[in-house]
C-alpha cells in the first residue's frame, strides 16, 4: 500500500540528526514510503541543504519550501496537502524509526480500516549517545485513549501514522506552539476519529539535557491555559477536569526545572 511520510525542518537542525532521521525512514525501512514530504520551514543552512540534495538522489524526495519560518502547525498543514496518498507518517528530524515501524503501522491500519490514527510507544535517548534513558508509553486501546486525552497527550506525534481525509476533515494542523498536535487529535476526537497505539518502542525520540528548560517557562504556561480553556470550550473536558489539568498541567510549568523534572517522573509512571 503506498503511503507518504511527512516531515519539516528548519535552521536549528543539526545536519547530522537530520541525516539519521532521513536513514532511518528509507534506507533502513522494510517497507519504505512511496514518497517523502519534506517541508523547509524557512531557509536552511547549507550544511542541511546539502543533506537534502544528497537524499534526493536516493529517495522520491518531494520539497515544499516555505519563505520564512512559520512553525511547526502551519508547516505541517502546508507539508499535508502536497501529499499525495490517503496514508501519511509523520516523522521528526531529529528522531529515529525503528527498521519495521511502517510495516507494521501499514499492516495495523490495513487490518482496522476503521482506523484512522495509529502510534506507537517511544524509547527516548540523550543527544551524546544511543542509550534508552527512558520510555513513553501510551494505552493501546481506543476506550483508554479517550479518556487518557482528557489528562495528556493520547499520541507520540512522531510516530503517528494517519488516514489524511480524517486530518483534513477535522480542520488540518493549527498553529499553537507546543500543542499542534495535542490539539488536532482532540478535534478528531470530537470529530469521531478512532485512535490507537501499538504497544511496543518503534521510534527512539531524541529528548537532548535540556528538554525540561523547553517545557518549562511563562510562555508554556500560558500556552497551557490557553489549551486547556480550548478543551473547555469544547466540551470535551468539565469543568472538573479543566481544574485538575490547570493543577497538574500548567502551574508545574513555571516550577524550577528539578520540579518540572518530578512532575513529568509522576506524570510518567
Amino acid at each position: 500500500m503506498n503511503f507518504t511520510v511527512l516531515i519539516s525542518v528548519y535552521d536549528k537542525e543539526k545536519p547530522e540528526f537530520l541525516k539519521a532521521a532521513l536513514e532511518s525512514i528509507w534506507t533502513n525501512q522494510t517497507l519504505r514510503p512511496s514518497e517523502i514530504v519534506l517541508v523547509k520551514d524557512g531557509i536552511l543552512t547549507p550544511e542541511l541543504d546539502r543533506v537534502i540534495e544528497q537524499f534526493n538522489i536516493v529517495a522520491p524526495l518531494k520539497i515544499c519550501k516555505l519563505e520564512k519560518n512559520v512553525g511547526l502547525g502551519h508547516a505541517l498543514a502546508k507539508g499535508l496537502n502536497f501529499c499525495s496518498n490517503e496514508l501519511v507518517a509523520r516523522m521528526d528530524s531529529d528522531d529515529i524509526s525503528c527498521p519495521n515501524r511502517f510495516e507494521k503501522q501499514i499492516r495495523l491500519m490495513t487490518d482496522q480500516p476503521d482506523l484512522d490514527i495509529s502510534g506507537t510507544n517511544i524509547a527516548e535517548f540523550h543527544n551524546q549517545g544511543d542509550k534508552v534513558c527512558s520510555h513513553r508509553r501510551l494505552p493501546s486501546q481506543f476506550a483508554e485513549i479517550k479518556s487518557f486525552a482528557k489528562r495528556r497527550n493520547p499520541l507520540n506525534h512522531m510516530t503517528v501514522l494517519f488516514r489524511k481525509s480524517a486530518v483534513i476533515s477535522a480542520g488540518n494542523y493549527h498553529p499553537f506552539f507546543g500543542y499542534e498536535d495535542y490539539y488536532l487529535w482532540v478535534r478528531m476526537l470530537q470529530n469521531g476519529s478512532v485512535i490507537a497505539n501499538i504497544p511496543e518502542d518503534l521510534v527512539l525520540a531524541r529528548v537532548g539535557n535540556n528538554m525540561f528548560a523547553r517545557r518549562h517557562g511563562f510562555r508554556f504556561f500560558k500556552q497551557e491555559l490557553k489549551l486547556q480553556k480550548k478543551l473547555l470550550r469544547m466540551e470535551f473536558l468539565n469543568h472538573r477536569e479543566y481544574i485538575r489539568n490547570i493543577f497538574l498541567r500548567a502551574f508545574p510549568r513555571i516550577f524550577p526545572v528539578w520540579g518540572l523534572k518530578l512532575v513529568y517522573k509522576f506524570l510518567h509512571k
